[in-house]
């Protein structure tokens, strides 16, 4: 049986700051959504950027720079805007995978 992975990349602008492929039962989607948001919060907003981020939705302080999107096609995530971070599921080759009836297929 193919291993699955979530391949997680950081970039800053088109270059590649951060890359790491973890084995797919490491961590659940909702932990890659948070892992995504803190990602991005390390290396890229200040501290009063992250407070907005955490503020209530409609206040005047708040903000979405720790937005986490779901590509509909694919089981990938994104978060941020420069720097950014993705998680794909890969198979061993580094492919990202597609969802069909039957599971998952490699695109």
């Amino acid at each position: 049986m193919n291993q699955r992975y979530w391949l997680i990349r950081g970039y800053d602008s088109t270059t590649l700051i951060f890359e790491k492929k973890v084995k797919l039962g490491q961590f659940t989607e909702d932990q890659i959504r948070r892992l995504l948001q803190a990602l991005v919060a390390k290396e890229g907003l200040s501290c009063a950027e992250m407070l907005g981020a955490y503020a209530k939705r409609g206040t005047t302080i708040s903000n979405n720079l720790l937005e986490v999107h779901k590509d509909l096609r694919q089981p990938t995530y994104m978060c941020g805007t420069n720097p950014h971070f993705v998680a794909s599921v890969v198979g061993e080759d580094g492919k990202i995978l597609t969802r069909t009836v039957g599971g998952p297929s490699v695109k």
